[in-house]
């Protein structure tokens, strides 16, 4: 009999695990923070073009999307008033299976009324300190900088320039690939693996800007920002954008980029677009990959040395 069966961490992997989402929990519930528990089928999926659902369906024949993230469903709980929250659980993406990536992962995302974007990563750089003790010194960078000192290219470049820069840099383009796809490629083969320790990246620029709001001090820059850990992204947030009519835009923008790079459409969030109509609180909010973060506080190599399994689930 094959011991396949067992689970990837042993006892003691388990309970350190647990001791890490306790301890998590604790954070948040002494800074105040309510915890919720929002649906992981959802009937929206995310127009994001770097992100895709798993789907299923039901002995009903409805289609229902896997949540790539609690958002939607958390800011229609700050409608509806229920102040700071945090939510602790599953996500899942129709994502690659590997060292950092995983369809089904544990997120942590928090929301924040009244925070700035500064303050927001005041309060994740001290989370990141209470998991994990070996944390290094942390730093900021600014999205521009960064981006033109390790690749050598404005991101403000046209397409023709960023794809010459992308095949310097080893891209093999079998076709033309759009502006915004190119960026992303050249972000995370250039400039992720020279950010060393923590690192913010800060002021992602307009068209980068997903649901942030834009900054009006800085013309074309938004109040974005991510963390790594050397070159690991570990959290994502921003000052959140409650603007629907500009929402409703972004999403049909994030469509004409996914028939661009040959990607089916996906459907606006209507419930989300009505809670932002509604009336979402001025407020900021982040995404952070729990099982990164371990991962790197635990020295470990993939995500599959701190999550209880690592194998994917198996068809008959």
């Amino acid at each position: 009999m094959s011991d396949g069966w067992r689970p990837a961490l042993d006892a003691a992997g388990l309970q350190r695990r647990a001791n890490a989402l306790a301890n998590i929990r604790s954070f948040f519930a002494a800074r105040g923070l309510l915890e919720v528990d929002t649906p992981v089928l959802g009937a929206y999926g995310v127009t994001d073009p770097q992100l895709g659902n798993l789907t299923t369906r039901d002995a009903f024949g409805r289609s229902w999307a896997l949540q790539t993230s609690p958002e939607s469903a958390m800011k229609r709980c700050l409608a509806g008033g229920s102040g700071p929250i945090f939510q602790l659980g599953p996500a899942f993406r129709d994502d690659d299976h590997g060292q950092l990536h995983r369809c089904e992962f544990t997120l942590l995302e928090w929301y924040r009324p009244g925070y700035t974007a500064a303050e927001l990563m005041d309060e994740v750089i001290a989370l990141v300190r209470h998991i994990a003790a070996n944390a290094p010194a942390d730093t900021a960078r600014d999205y521009g900088e960064a981006f033109e000192a390790c690749c050598g290219i404005a991101h403000t470049a046209g397409p023709k320039q960023l794809a010459e820069a992308a095949r310097k840099w080893g891209l093999d383009q079998d076709q033309a690939w759009p502006r915004e796809a190119l960026i992303d490629w050249l972000f995370a083969s250039c400039v992720q693996p020279q950010l060393h320790g923590l690192t913010f990246v800060t002021a992602y620029p307009a068209d980068q800007a997903v649901m942030a709001t834009l900054d009006p001090g800085q013309p074309g820059r938004s109040s974005r920002f991510e963390l790594f850990w050397d070159g690991v992204e570990l959290a994502n947030g921003w000052v959140e954008l409650t603007d629907a009519a500009e929402q409703a835009q972004r999403f049909a923008d994030d469509n004409r980029q996914r028939a661009e790079l040959g990607k089916p459409q996906v459907s606006m969030d209507a419930l989300l677009l009505d809670a932002l109509r509604a009336g979402l609180p001025g407020c900021a909010g982040v995404a952070l990959g729990v099982d990164r973060l371990l991962m790197q506080a635990w020295s470990a190599s993939s995500l599959a040395d701190v999550r209880p399994f690592s194998d994917l689930p198996q068809a008959d």
